[in-house]
């Protein structure tokens, strides 16, 4: 007998899981200076505290983290010197995180006995713009600090919300309702769980883009640029039509697989795409009181690399980021032409996750980009 067939996926995870946690924070405990500071701060909590803070950098040194908001002041720091962002090593920590907890999804869903499906999907839709709502907050929060005002939310409550520890907080959010929705459909109060998920999601969305709103009509340090939004979601609604049609009229075997679920993820890449190229190319165009950088490895690379080999005259007339935008919807259309039928006949639970991660990974910072930006902030 194989002994593999005598192992519980669901309890090995979770034992993998366990150990790992316990590793790192155990190796953090015996060796602060080189795990903690190190790597664990350099890489993960230190930018996250600047960020909290408002802060150009965060020096760690001698066991205390300072917070520096000069670009001068944090080139001569002594010590671990961070900026708000992704690193290389912290993005691909996060891309293992992220496959590893899928496998967890997967094998919880499996548990659930949950039904996957497009109603399943769609559901799930406002939780993704939730996530990236829930970040401009943050990024309020910080601004009150630059500005000398009182923190809406405290740190280190306010890590909750910023990246990576978001995302382990919107999967404990969706699963409570997640589960509240099949308890209450196994007790035969609601028909079906799929719209109480979705209503969850669309309230908790509309609670948080209402608190902005009012945060922006009742405190100077946060404005409302309207066009902002205005300018991205129609973008991205114009570019998902025409990949609809297109696909529809000249290669319908593309979005097979997919039907309306397609059209939402190459819509939620091009928000990502058309609120980056607005965000760092347009923004004085559209009055935004603020200068925006690039957080993200890719976007940061393909700026980088459109600037070295465009002519400048063209790069000062159409910006350096454009460029985002079309490797963004390219992305898309990618993915849903690799999710075929096949795909989700023969594994629906392992496909529908990870083309909910895909439409994710892209809504989310999408949303956050928007926002922001709409915000001035």
């Amino acid at each position: 007998m194989d002994i593999s067939e005598g192992i519980d996926p669901a309890r090995a995870w979770l034992a993998a899981f366990v150990t790992a946690l316990v590793a790192v924070v155990g190796a953090a405990i015996v060796f602060p200076r080189r795990v903690y500071d190190g790597f664990l701060w350099r890489y993960f909590f230190g930018p996250v505290d600047a960020d909290a803070h408002g802060a150009t950098c965060a020096v760690r040194s001698g066991g205390a983290t300072e917070r520096l908001y000069s670009q001068t002041a944090c080139t001569s720091a002594d010590g671990i010197v961070v900026t708000p962002g992704y690193t290389t090593l912290s993005t691909i920590s996060y891309a293992v995180v992220l496959i590893f907890m899928l496998v967890g999804v997967y094998l919880l869903l499996n548990r659930l006995d949950v039904d996957m499906s497009p109603r399943f999907y769609f559901a799930l839709f406002p939780f993704m713009l939730l996530g990236g709502a829930l970040r401009v907050v943050e990024d309020v929060n910080a601004t009150f600090v630059r500005e000398g005002l009182p923190m809406l939310i405290p740190y280190p409550e306010v890590s909750l919300i910023i990246s990576p520890f978001i995302y382990f907080v919107m999967f404990a959010i969706t699963l409570a309702a997640l589960v509240a929705g099949i308890l209450l459909d196994d007790r035969g109060v609601i028909d079906e769980y799929e719209p109480f998920l979705g209503g969850v999601g669309a309230l908790s969305l509309a609670t948080t883009v209402g608190f902005l709103l009012y945060v922006s009509a009742t405190s100077e340090a946060v404005g409302f640029y309207p066009a902002v939004a205005a300018i991205t979601l129609t973008g991205a609604t114009i570019i998902a039509a025409v990949f609809w049609w297109a696909s529809n009229e000249y290669a319908p075997y593309i979005n097979e697989g997919t039907g309306y679920m397609g059209i939402l993820v190459v819509w939620g890449h091009s928000v990502d795409g058309v609120a980056n190229v607005l965000s760092l190319d347009w923004a004085t165009a559209l009055g935004l009181p603020v200068t925006y950088g690039s957080k993200h490895v890719i976007n940061a690379a393909t700026v980088r690399i459109t600037s070295a080999i465009q002519p400048a005259g063209l790069s000062d007339a159409i910006g350096t980021a454009w460029p985002f935008l079309l490797i963004k919807v390219a992305a898309a259309v990618a993915v849903v032409w690799v999710f075929n039928e096949e795909i989700f006949e023969e594994s629906p639970t392992y496909a529908y996750i990870l083309f909910i991660a895909i439409l994710a990974v892209g809504l989310g910072p999408g949303t956050r980009d928007m926002l922001r930006a709409t915000l001035g902030i």
